[in-house]
């Protein structure tokens, strides 16, 4: 299983949720892209990290 973090900038608030855009890497492209949060989750965070397990 290979494990990476990947961090998320805030971008815009829509009406139930805040929509993170991906800072890559230097050099490497987006692995996710966009990612839609909830606001009840969210809150007033500018910045989230997920790390994402892919099991083989």
């Amino acid at each position: 299983m290979s494990a990476t973090t990947i961090r998320f900038e805030f971008e815009k608030e829509t009406k139930n949720s805040v929509r993170y855009k991906e800072v890559p890497d230097a050099g490497k492209p987006p692995i996710v892209g966009s990612l839609y949060v909830q606001k009840w989750y969210a809150g007033d965070a500018k910045k989230l990290d997920v790390t994402l397990n892919k099991v083989d």
